[in-house]
């Protein structure tokens, strides 16, 4: 963890956004307060994927998905 103070921090700002990609960065002011820069979590959904390319039409994913929910 590194500590920077506030003039640090704003004449190094790229590289310790850079920093703050693998390690927890803080900035003291000076009076005292201590800021912690820490990345944002991605707000994409997991459930964003890319599509695939098949020669399946969609009737036989259906009979696929059917078949599969009526053999056990």
């Amino acid at each position: 963890m590194k500590v920077y103070n506030d003039t640090q921090a704003s004449q190094r700002l790229s590289e310790l956004l850079n920093e703050a990609q693998t390690e927890e960065v803080l900035i003291r002011r000076k009076d005292g307060v201590v800021f912690s820069i820490i990345p944002k979590p991605s707000s994409k959904s997991p459930f964003a994927v890319k599509g695939i390319k098949t020669a399946c039409s969609t009737q036989d994913i259906l009979d696929a998905l059917k078949e599969s929910r009526t053999s056990n």
